[in-house]
């Protein structure tokens, strides 16, 4: 496999698993921009945090949750890298996903 087959897989591979994600109604997200080397999304409706904060517990779902996001995209890569500022988990509007590729 050629590396621009390699990437374009990736880039499936990360949209699949938001699709995943997805099932049930679980979050509600739109991909705001996707090139060869970014795949960035937005989160704008979490069960995920509804539930917990319904709980009275958001720490505990951003610990369960949340934290979960970047130990799970070392599984596209070394390559692959997120970037997340917020979340809705913790108070914010939406949550912010930017995958980026790292050349070298």
């Amino acid at each position: 496999m050629v590396a621009s087959e390699r990437i374009q897989a990736r880039r499936r591979d990360i949209a699949s698993a938001w699709a995943s994600f997805a099932k049930g109604d679980a979050v509600d997200y739109s991909v705001r921009a996707q090139s060869q080397d970014t795949y960035e999304i937005d989160v704008t409706g979490c069960r995920y945090a509804q539930f917990y904060k319904e709980l009275g517990e958001p720490e505990l779902g951003f610990l369960l949750v949340c934290s979960s996001d970047f130990p799970f995209v070392e599984g596209f890569g070394p390559d692959i890298k997120l970037t997340r500022t917020r979340t809705i988990m913790q108070g914010a509007s939406h949550c912010d996903f930017r995958y980026r590729r790292q050349k070298g």
